[in-house]
């Protein structure tokens, strides 16, 4: 008997369309499993017994205007597989909503560890987690250091206006989830428009650049990165807020179980302070204003959590962990106010 499929994923169909696209590729029966730990686009693992490919999609349901955006994903990454930055070979890209529901691509799957939280990285031992978190900050340098046009990004975003823009987008992505009373949430968005930064020259962002979405290799592999995941937020524009959503999630949160955690907890792990300092020295790049950037970071993820959260309350959301999101979102909040505060 076969396995039950996941929701949102439909092996056969996507066996089809791949005979039809990439013939000989796919060799045998495919089986699909929704890989856990995303909150936002589905993940699937698919494997004929001797390949293995991954699938993303965005979420079923309720699906905010710009957000999940396969064709930007896909374009991005295809783009960027011939840089410094490491990213997995593109397969396919559908927008036929008629094969599983929605737009998806596939590309190659890569070996490798999301570490999610500080105790999953503590067990690399202080020396090798030091290692693994400044890499992460050296990939992000070289991602920075990509010139868009070389790339064929040129036309990828709009960096004109772009920390004013990506505020009012958010804003609007804040009104398109809200069902209940948020303190500060408005206040911290109001904050962050009156202090908006000069922004450098713009890079291709990332716009969710964190440990937890990079495979990192195993000792043997010197615990590279080996591939960053996640584009569905990338564009043009600021590098300084990838730099302050990292400097977010090494901060240590201090919330036991939840389903939202950073590594900073994790024995060795360098410091915001060290993580800011050696982005600049190997950028070039003036850091100073990373405040207002890391409660940007703060602002955006708790945009993103209430967004989850509202599905979650319209019993749109696949896999665990959905029911303490929303508990959450006030610390972000709360969180954001005090680093425009106190930095």
């Amino acid at each position: 008997m076969s396995p039950t499929p996941p929701p949102g994923l439909d092996p056969e169909r996507l066996r089809g369309h791949l005979d039809r696209e990439r013939p000989g590729l796919v060799r045998g029966p495919l089986t699909a499993r929704l890989i856990e730990g995303g909150r936002s686009n589905l993940t699937y693992a698919v494997e004929d017994g001797t390949g293995r490919w991954v699938v993303r999609r965005p979420p079923l349901g309720h699906v905010l205007a710009t957000a999940h955006d396969m064709r930007r994903e896909h374009r991005v990454v295809t783009a960027l597989r011939g840089t410094p930055v490491p990213v997995p070979e593109t397969v396919l890209l559908c927008e036929d909503e008629s094969v599983l529901g929605a737009p998806f691509y596939v590309m190659e799957f890569v070996e490798g560890t999301p570490y999610r939280d500080g105790g999953q990285l503590a067990a690399l031992g202080p020396g090798r987690t030091r290692a693994a978190v400044l890499g992460l900050v050296d990939t992000l340098v070289e991602l920075h250091a990509v010139k868009p046009d070389a790339v064929g990004l040129a036309d990828f975003g709009r960096p004109d206006g772009f920390l004013d823009r990506q505020l009012r987008r958010w804003g609007k992505q804040l009104d398109a989830s809200r069902n209940r009373e948020l303190a500060g949430i408005d206040e911290l968005h109001a904050t962050l428009g009156r202090r908006l930064p000069a922004s450098p020259a713009p890079t291709v962002v990332h716009g969710d650049y964190r440990l937890d979405n990079v495979l990192i290799g195993d000792a043997s592999d010197g615990d590279r990165i080996r591939a960053v995941l996640d584009w569905e937020m990338s564009t043009l524009g600021d590098p300084l807020t990838d730099l302050g959503l990292l400097v977010m999630y090494s901060t240590d949160l201090d919330l036991p179980h939840s389903p939202v955690s950073t590594t900073a907890g994790a024995p060795g792990h360098p410091s915001p302070a060290e993580l800011v300092e050696r982005y600049a020295a190997r950028s070039g790049r003036d850091a100073s204003a990373v405040d207002w950037y890391t409660a940007f970071a703060w602002f955006k993820l708790a945009v993103i959590l209430e967004g989850i959260h509202y599905r979650y309350t319209l019993g749109q959301t696949v896999g665990a962990g959905f029911d303490r999101i929303g508990e959450l979102v006030p610390v972000f909040v709360e969180h954001g106010l005090t680093t425009l505060r106190e930095g």
